[in-house]
């Protein structure tokens, strides 16, 4: 089970936001947006519901409430350090 379904994330949802995420201009959108994200960032519930918000619009996804909290949930618990080179090949793996 992957670790973002303990979260109530569904597979299906992943695999459409990955497919989203390999249209290159998408993928720019995206990383523009996460440029000079730090880790403090992604520990902030706000400013990782304010992420999930203008990442969800770049790539045109609608999320609801429920989903939102789930996502923040999830990123949170990771505590990701997007300057550890061993976080973003974890991350890369999730989303390929």
């Amino acid at each position: 089970m992957p670790a973002y379904e303990q979260f109530g994330i569904s597979t299906e949802w992943m695999e459409r936001v990955k497919r989203k995420l390999k249209d290159p201009a998408k993928k720019e959108r995206v990383k523009a947006i996460l440029n000079r994200v730090t880790a403090a960032d992604l520990q902030n519930r706000m400013i990782v519901k304010k992420l999930i918000a203008q990442v969800s619009q770049a790539i045109g996804e609608k999320l609801t409430d429920q989903q939102i909290n789930q996502i923040v949930a999830f990123v949170i618990q990771q505590k990701i350090d997007p300057n550890n080179s061993f976080h973003l090949i974890k991350l890369w793996n999730m989303f390929r």
